[in-house]
């Protein structure tokens, strides 16, 4: 039988979970070794990227994590529950980033440029990321509903009021709130999900930092001048 190794300190990923209101696996609860969980997930994370959930297979994942397939399963009852931590793991991250960036406190314009930087900050740093939400939507799956419900929705519904309070306050000329939520979505979104597209177009490597940074800047002086009323700069 496996029996979990005792250390001190619960993974980042239990924690910020555990932060979140989200439920653990039974063998999370009281985990004692966040190198070992960290392994794990990103192993799972870069698997089921490349091959889904049901081609992801348990042995492959373990050997990726430097782990023994027993310990894996005394961690996650199951392959599915592995993804859904997975997920979870993913999207608990990205909302973190997101939702800091956009403190309640800051004027409009302010939120929607944290936006922009905490997405990429996020996008950039977890490859990953367009093709697990990519498998998500395509196979329209159960953890698609959660998916929209905990994170998707709540972050649109977010970028929304902020721009209906831009128009209000003057600092945005007239537009369509829920629409215009969307294009500033699919213009910070779509370019890390097409960089297989991109990186055939271009010639090069669509997500090199300095090809992110000359997108990032693309996206903001998008916002200054297509949205922002004249006399409001970019910070």
């Amino acid at each position: 039988m496996a029996t979990a190794p005792a250390t001190a300190t619960p993974s980042p990923a239990i924690t910020g979970l555990v932060r979140l209101g989200r439920s653990l696996p039974p063998g999370l609860a009281h985990a004692r070794n966040p190198a070992t969980i960290q392994r794990i997930v990103a192993a799972a994370e870069k698997i089921f990227a490349e091959q889904g959930l049901d081609g992801a297979r348990t042995d492959a994942i373990a050997r990726s994590a430097r782990v023994n397939k027993a310990l894996l399963y005394y961690y996650f009852r199951s392959k599915e529950d592995l993804h859904r931590f997975t997920l979870e793991t993913m999207f608990g991250q990205m909302r973190a980033r997101v939702g800091t960036a956009m403190e309640e406190s800051a004027a409009p314009r302010d939120r929607l440029v944290s936006y922009v930087n905490g997405f990429f900050d996020f996008a950039a740093a977890h490859p990953n990321y367009p093709r697990l939400v990519q498998r998500e939507v395509i196979g329209r799956g159960q953890s698609l509903h959660w998916i929209v419900q905990v994170y998707f929705g709540p972050l649109y519904r977010r970028l929304a009021a902020t721009i209906r309070a831009g128009i209000s306050r003057g600092e945005f000329r007239r537009v369509d709130p829920q629409h215009t939520a969307l294009t500033l979505i699919a213009m910070t979104v779509f370019y890390f999900a097409a960089a297989p597209v991109l990186a055939e177009l271009w010639h090069c490597n669509p997500l090199a930092p300095a090809r992110v940074a000359s997108r990032r800047r693309s996206v903001l002086d998008f916002l200054e001048h297509g949205l922002f009323q004249p006399g409001v700069r970019v910070k």
